[in-house]
């Protein structure tokens, strides 16, 4: 019992390995041999083996339509009669041909059985005629059969073929014909000949069988519309580009798995799993240049340089990220602000870990020395962010600027009266001259003096009138004692117009004192 179900389990199993008849061998051409039966008035010989053999012998041409039918014609040729008992003559003899118009439903079309399968069960109908003669073998005279007339013949049956290789098939196959007519059996009745019915009649049409053996060849050419090599109907592809490496399947070859195939596949070796954008790369949402699955820091704003990881670089260790880094090269271990720059707790310009003096008063910023230590540039005891002159020594009692001179104040007190002009002009009267050329000596004897000429008048005039008039004559003076010998850099000029009052412009001795040059000395730009 083993034995017989392994051989059964194994030609089940070769059956599923060849396809048959297919859309790429669409024609198949069937030589036939085989044995017809007679059923009619005389008898019955259907499946009756123990019958005289009438063969026949014929030919086929059909053709793939789909994977559940072909068409086909068929035409076939050779002896036909009966014989039940040649004593009582109830027998006759002769020779049919007949030709078909078929159709077969396969089995083997992918919803009932595999297309694959070297098996193939079908059904067959079909339309035809047939037509009869005289057999060479009839030795029953005058029982031979009624020539006249041809008939219309329906062909129904079941068959079952193996497919050896692509190209080649045996094929059994059983047909039973309808007929439209009685008579070719010479037991034709009274509705023919108008005697009376032979004693063997009965009612209904002649019909016969006929089991075909046919050896089945098949032809055509494989379709392959993207020409990878793999037949249209297996190729799940079927629009691959030229020259593509393609699987079993027709599709082409993804190494990778990651969906895009290996032509397009711009990264071929991705891990299994992982996201890929069309060029089958792993998707870098942040465009760090550090895939997403790698990347630990996976929200990078654009143009930050990273490292292997996908992490913004932080070059000096401070926690500060590089491109956030203001002071990216901070010493290790140094404490730093937001910025990355070290903390310069007393804003004097000097970190904290090389501040020797921290506690810097806030109006001293800049002036401190490396150290973050307060500065006196010019050694005259007073510190710079406290001296109005810090590179020039001077007295405490001036802010650290040197004392002006007595003998220069005292010219400058007198000058504010004593330089005359001509009435509404710029014009210096001579007399005035001595008094400039004094002060002009003290001037080149004293560099360090930086001298702004004012010029200021009375409320006489428009305001506009009385400006010009005050910038005018402080710039006669300055040109006066830049001619003088006064560097011209030393000294510079301004009107007020009549903006500084010192005295009351409502009586003439005040409108004197207000119509006035002055000299403010200072030492340092």
């Amino acid at each position: 019992m083993k034995t017989k179900t392994l051989l059964l389990a194994s030609l089940i199993g070769a059956g599923q390995l060849l396809s048959a008849q297919t859309i790429d061998k669409k024609i198949a051409v069937g030589l036939n041999i085989g044995k017809t039966e007679y059923n009619g008035d005389y008898g019955n010989s259907i499946f009756d083996f123990n019958k005289r053999l009438y063969s026949t012998f014929g030919l086929s041409l059909s053709t793939y339509l789909s994977p559940s039918f072909n068409l086909g014609l068929q035409a076939n040729t050779g002896d036909y009669g009966y014989i039940e008992d040649v004593a009582t003559q109830k027998l006759f003899n002769g020779r049919k041909m007949e030709m078909s118009l078929y159709t077969q439903y396969k089995f083997n079309n992918g919803y009932i059985f595999n297309a694959e399968s070297r098996l193939s069960p079908f059904l067959s109908a079909g339309v035809g005629f047939a037509t009869y003669g005289l057999s060479p073998n009839d030795t029953h005279t005058p029982h031979t059969i009624i020539r006249g007339g041809t008939d219309l013949i329906i062909p129904v049956g079941a068959g079952l073929k193996y497919q050896f290789t692509k190209s080649f098939a045996l094929q059994y196959q059983y047909l039973y014909h309808f007929t439209n007519r009685d008579i070719h059996d010479e037991n034709m009745g009274p509705d023919y000949f108008g005697s009376a019915a032979h004693p063997y009649s009965k009612p209904g049409n002649d019909a016969f069988g006929q089991h075909f053996l046919s050896v089945i060849f098949t032809f055509g050419k494989q379709q392959d519309a993207d020409e990878d090599g793999i037949a249209d109907r297996f190729d799940k592809c079927i629009e691959t580009p030229l020259t593509v490496v393609v699987d079993k399947d027709g599709c082409p070859v993804d190494t990778d798995a990651d969906g895009v195939a290996d032509y397009l596949d711009k990264c071929e070796n991705t891990p299994a799993g992982v996201q890929v954008n069309a060029s089958g790369c792993p998707f870098d949402t942040d465009g760090d240049g550090v895939a997403d699955y790698l990347d630990k820091c996976p929200g990078t704003p654009e143009a930050v340089k990273v490292d292997a990881n996908g992490c913004p670089y932080d070059s000096d260790g401070d926690g500060v990220l590089d491109h956030l880094d203001k002071c990216i090269d901070t010493p290790a271990t140094v404490k730093v602000d937001a910025k990355g720059c070290p903390v310069d707790s007393d804003g004097d310009g000097v970190a904290d870990y090389l501040d020797t003096c921290p506690d810097t008063p806030l109006s001293a910023a800049g002036k401190v020395d490396k150290n973050g230590c307060l500065l006196d540039t010019d050694g005259d005891g007073i510190l710079d962010y406290l001296d109005n002159c810090p590179t020039i020594p001077g007295e405490a009692s001036n802010k650290g600027c040197p004392e002006v001179k007595k003998e220069l104040k005292t010219l400058f007190q007198k000058a504010l009266q004593g330089i005359q002009f001509e009435t509404a002009k710029a014009d210096i009267k001579a007399a005035s001259y001595p008094l400039l050329n004094q002060i002009a000596n003290i001037l080149i004897l004293n560099p360090t003096y930086l001298i702004e000429v004012q010029g200021h008048t009375d409320n006489v005039g428009n305001d506009e009138y009385n400006f010009n008039l005050s910038r005018d004559r402080a710039a006669s003076v300055r040109a006066y004692l830049v001619e003088h010998g006064v560097p011209d850099a030393k000294i510079t000029s301004k009107g007020f117009g009549e903006t500084s009052p010192v005295a009351d412009n409502t009586t003439k001795a005040g409108k004197a004192k207000n119509r006035r040059v002055e000299f403010v000395v200072t030492f340092e730009k």
